[in-house]
């Protein structure tokens, strides 16, 4: 009886270890593409920049950008 224990343990083991191997390299295509990011497509160099150092999101595009707490446009809220 004991060693159907044991052997048991060391087979759930190894299942959990193949699924973190799986997990940690996965191939690159099997991960979500719906990551949330506004798409910047289209957006100036100056757009860019001002929308990764400060948040703020160009006028033209807050139709299409999710919405802040804040309600001001910007990505943190403050």
């Amino acid at each position: 009886m004991k060693i159907k224990k044991k052997t048991l343990m060391w087979v759930f083991i190894g299942v959990l270890f193949l699924a973190v191997l799986y997990m940690t390299f996965k191939p690159a295509n099997t991960v979500s593409a719906n990551t949330g990011e506004i798409d910047t497509t289209g957006w100036t160099a100056n757009e860019k920049m001002n929308y990764e150092m400060h948040g703020l999101i160009p006028a033209r595009a807050q139709g299409n950008a999710p919405s802040t707490s804040a309600g001001s446009g910007m990505v943190g809220g403050c």
